[in-house]
């Protein structure tokens, strides 16, 4: 009885202890300071209004693109397209994953753990069950067996360093899962061993928050979209784009070779280039989630009103990033890349693309706004969205219209497509040589000036 006063005692002292802290003033929560990080490699671009469209004359009388005043809000966006480099990243982070996934399933199925050594070391990290959390054991014991393979949810062992000298393979059952990533030896050549990118698919969810919105009825899990694909560039499109030109050098090196590291990705196709997003996204939180640390906005692609602002780099009215209205400098260069001068692609001093930092950035840091490649934008084309959309951060998203807006124009196309006006559009399934993209992120709060 004594104990239990005690108890009773200290729990009330607890309370009006906590509560000495607000002095029964309405306070609120008190959350950790939130400090907006910049995140790598891209410039804050600061909210402000513009006038959208083409204000110059429209030369290709296409009526597309009426003036219009819009503003958006603050976002960051990347310095650079996302280079081969930065998707290589990428396709191997999902290569590294579903190479471990079948090892793991393979040692699940035989019934091998770490203890066994050879394939066993890349089982689930639940195998063993005496090093499982309170909530990873929960989750097994209630989870397991769910999903359409059964596996989902179950954590990859990537502690185990990925073994790819065929030499060191630890044994027979390893070496089924690897020679299963390759193609069959009767499509190789030159004694080359080759993944099969077709294998490389990404799987994510995401939720259609505009549909759910609106809806009056449904659950939440009415609106969860489930996406897989082949995340691999097309590089083949610099032979299909070019119909009596030769390009396999572009074909046979430009993604993977290290020369061209630096060159923006190419043959990506506006969906894998929201896959790309969403792993970004993915890889920073997960990141963040090991440090104890506030998960970060997503990643995305940019609308177009966003794109053309970020374009203009805060001159207002100009007909280029840099403002113009001449393509050629005072001392006589070419400040894009381009197809200059009735078809010499050679002189602007580059034939194809160009490294992701060539040519000056315009006045908000940002490197071949125009030329270079065609960019993928997150709206969908229609010529007359200009006329419906807000004039607060307008986008004229529309799941249905597979048409979706491009901008900046390429090394292939002529000064008019390089006109941050100048609307143009690819579909959403297709890829190209001459389109790209860079990623935005939404800026959390007030933004500071110096930021």
């Amino acid at each position: 009885m004594k104990k239990l006063l005690l108890s009773s005692i200290a729990f009330v002292f607890l309370l009006s202890s906590c509560g000495s802290k607000t002095k029964g003033e309405l306070v609120g929560v008190q959350g950790k300071k939130w400090y907006p990080e910049k995140p790598y490699g891209m410039e804050l671009i600061p909210r402000g209004s513009f006038i959208m469209g083409k204000s110059e004359e429209d030369q290709a009388k296409v009526l597309n693109a009426p003036t219009k005043t819009v503003t958006v809000r603050s976002f960051y966006m990347d310095d650079t397209e996302i280079t081969n480099s930065e998707y290589r990243q990428f396709v191997e982070w999902v290569q590294d994953s579903i190479t471990r996934t079948r090892l793991a399933i393979l040692a699940d199925e035989l019934g091998l753990g770490p203890e066994d050594g050879g394939i066993g070391e890349y089982a689930f990290k639940d195998a063993d069950t005496t090093k499982l959390s309170a909530y990873d054991k929960y989750m097994l014991d209630n989870y397991a067996g769910m999903g359409e393979t059964g596996f989902e949810g179950r954590a990859l062992n990537k502690e185990e360093d990925l073994i790819w000298d065929i030499s060191e393979y630890p044994d027979e059952y390893y070496t089924e899962v690897m020679d299963s990533l390759y193609i069959p030896e009767e499509e190789s050549y030159n004694g080359q061993r080759t993944i099969d990118v077709t294998k490389l698919k990404y799987k994510y969810s995401w939720m259609d928050i505009e549909a759910a919105a609106r809806s009056r009825t449904g659950s939440r899990k009415d609106f969860i979209r489930q996406e897989e694909l082949e995340i691999y560039p097309d590089t083949t499109v610099w032979i299909r784009d070019f119909e009596y030109s030769y390009n396999e050098p572009m074909h046979n090196d430009y993604f993977w070779h290290d020369a061209y590291s630096e060159y923006p990705v190419v043959g990506v196709s506006w969906q894998q280039a929201r896959a790309f997003c969403n792993w970004r996204t993915k890889f920073k939180n997960d990141d963040q989630k090991s440090k104890g640390k506030q998960f970060v906005n997503q990643f995305r692609l940019p609308t177009e009103a966003e794109w053309e602002y970020a374009a203009r780099g805060g001159i207002e009215g100009g007909t280029y990033p840099w403002g113009g209205p001449y393509v050629i400098s005072d001392t006589g260069c070419f400040m894009a890349n381009f197809k200059p001068q009735r078809g010499d692609y050679a002189a602007d001093a580059a034939l194809y693309t160009v490294e992701a930092k060539s040519y000056e950035p315009n006045d908000f840091n940002l490197y071949n706004m125009a030329g270079n490649v065609s960019e993928w934008t997150n709206s969908s084309y229609d010529p007359s969205s200009y006329e419906f959309v807000s004039t607060m951060n307008p986008n004229g998203g529309d799941g249905a219209n597979a048409r979706k807006v491009i901008r900046g124009g390429s090394w292939k196309d002529v000064a008019y497509f390089l006109q941050v006006s100048t609307r143009d559009y690819e579909y959403a399934d297709s890829a190209r040589s001459y389109i790209g993209f860079r990623t935005v992120q939404d800026y959390m709060g007030e933004e500071d000036s110096t930021q």
